[in-house]
């Protein structure tokens, strides 16, 4: 004869989530395991016939670092589920009990978005000091008339690195023919 007391509760959502919040390292190992996946299968359907010159290949570096995403992805879920926790930073100044600046994060994320659309028919040098002059106002600095002249000073040097000395072309842009 069973007794109310024999059969376990049903899990509730609140039990649910609060294992998920005990356990929410376990979302880098899934993020891990999926990038892991992503390289193996870029590299495995990599065609290298013309590059390939002996046993190391173009493949072998990237078939490495998948696999070694995947070794790490799952070492980090069994020391999770074996009740290991990430410690936080000694100098970490962060109020968790804080809720997330979202406005702060979606700024971000609109100049970042906005310099992307940009950066074809501006070129690098104009997007460029737009998305660091954008980052700038939405981390908080409100000095307008200093923040789009280093923006646009970054900019330019960050241009002139990456094209003429290291050989990576960045669009130009209307300003090709002057710089």
């Amino acid at each position: 004869m069973t007794t109310q007391t024999d059969i376990p509760p049903a899990e509730t959502g609140g039990e649910r989530r609060s294992w998920l919040r005990e356990h929410s390292e376990l979302g880098v190992c899934v993020l891990l395991l999926a990038l892991g996946v992503l390289v193996l299968t870029d590299a495995l359907t990599m065609d290298v016939d013309i590059a390939q010159r002996g046993p190391v290949g173009p493949k072998t570096v990237p078939v490495v670092v998948g696999a070694g995403l995947l070794v790490i992805a799952a070492l980090l879920a069994l020391d999770v589920l074996r009740g290991g926790r990430g410690q936080a930073e000694g100098g970490e100044d962060i109020d968790l009990s804080e809720p997330a600046d979202w406005r702060t994060v979606l700024l971000l994320a609109g100049v970042f978005l906005g310099a992307a659309v940009l950066i074809e028919p501006l070129g690098f040098p104009i997007a460029g000091a737009l998305l660091f002059w954008g980052a700038a106002f939405a981390l908080g600095s409100r000095r307008i008339e200093r923040d789009p002249l280093i923006a646009a000073g970054l900019s330019l040097v960050t241009y002139t690195v990456f094209n003429n000395l290291l050989g990576v072309p960045l669009p130009g842009g209307p300003l090709m023919g002057v710089l």
